[in-house]
């Protein structure tokens, strides 16, 4: 690939808070950016010189915002992969729809990465309320119904904690009777994401792994160095991440999430893109996830991923959290994130704030 210098500009489909990180590392480094989104505006606003508002299905306006810019990313898996597809097809788009579409989909998402030997949940899919029926005769319960697509921060999701034909019954109705898939539960005492950047040239490096904490099924907390089960777990984790990687021809960054199962990592899902994990990085690593995914698609050297700091800690701050900016402040150790979103909305991220602990004796 030719190299996409400083002073390029930088195409982005979508315009939250994923693309605000990403355009402010690109301007860092020189780039303008030019965002396509549905809404009129959005975090990422504040930093993009050019905005095309059109619908992710407007074939004339997405070929007019590629003739506008000299490479294209996507900042989150819900853009559907067709109007992907059509930008791949009128330049250079990275990561690559096939990446994409896999992740939009559980079900395949799951096939894909277990035919690569990765230890995924039993499961099955779910296509009718019958189905359902014979899923969990099968796998059993406890056990979660979540829609193969368009699920994210425990949306589209429902748990069974027996099967009794009621609670069937409560979680097809919640899920919509939409395509899904079952998914057993499995024994875990932690979670824990594989983030890794693959340049152009196949050169894969990894940050290193956080222990996760979910609550609501919203990513919670994240913290490096993760628990020691998880830190013997990372490189079978890693392992099967750099395959997936390889398999998609894969460039940019890249997460997989994981559970520290009894035996062994299990993998969860995976997310073509910079991740809510990997938020510690700008402060917390040499070179962030948002900067060296600039780097992967624009065909630049990648940077270091080693720490910043013996520890690093990241909480998300959702809904009327961020109005906490002043207390957070008075921590001089903190790094506040706001994402410049108006509405505090339950269950939405409104920002993060990372601290460093830069002796062993401060650790969280």
């Amino acid at each position: 690939m030719k190299q996409v210098p400083p002073g390029s500009t930088i195409g982005i489909v979508g315009g939250g808070q994923l693309g605000r990180m990403i355009g402010a590392a690109a301007v860092q480094l020189g780039y303008r950016i030019h965002i396509f989104a549905p809404e009129s505006s959005g975090p990422a606003a504040d930093v993009a010189s050019g905005w095309t508002q059109a619908p992710y299905e407007d074939g004339v306006a997405l070929r007019q915002f590629a003739d506008s810019v000299d490479v294209i990313t996507y900042e989150f898996e819900n853009v559907p992969s067709e109007a992907v597809a059509l930008l791949a097809g009128l330049g250079h788009v990275q990561p690559n729809a096939r990446a994409l579409a896999i992740a939009q989909d559980r079900l395949l998402e799951k096939s894909f990465v277990a035919d690569l030997a990765g230890p995924t949940a039993p499961y099955a899919a779910v296509s009718s309320r019958a189905d359902l029926t014979d899923a969990v005769a099968r796998i059993g319960a406890p056990a979660i119904l979540k829609t193969t697509r368009f699920g994210y921060d425990g949306k589209g999701q429902s748990r069974l904690m027996d099967d009794a034909p009621a609670t069937l019954d409560r979680a097809w109705a919640e899920i919509g009777g939409h395509l899904a898939v079952l998914e057993g539960f499995v024994r875990f005492e932690h979670e824990f994401s594989v983030i890794l950047v693959r340049g152009h040239d196949g050169a894969v490096r990894f940050w290193d792994s956080p222990g996760n904490v979910h609550v609501d099924g919203i990513l919670a907390t994240s913290d490096v160095p993760a628990p020691a089960p998880v830190l013997a777990q990372v490189k079978q984790a890693r392992d099967i991440a750099a395959r997936v990687a390889q398999a998609l021809d894969y460039v940019g960054v890249l997460t997989l999430e994981f559970f520290a199962g009894e035996s062994g990592p299990i993998f969860n899902e995976m997310a073509p893109r910079v991740h809510n994990s990997g938020h510690w990085t700008i402060e917390g690593a040499v070179t962030s996830q948002f900067e060296n995914h600039v780097r992967a698609v624009c065909g630049l050297p990648l940077g270091s991923t080693r720490l910043a700091a013996p520890a690093v800690s990241m909480r998300n701050l959702i809904g009327t959290q961020g109005n906490d900016w002043a207390a957070i402040l008075a921590d001089e150790a903190a790094h506040l994130h706001l994402y410049g979103k108006n509405e505090a909305r339950p269950g939405r991220k409104m920002g993060h704030v990372t601290r460093l602990y830069l002796d062993e004796a401060s650790e969280p």
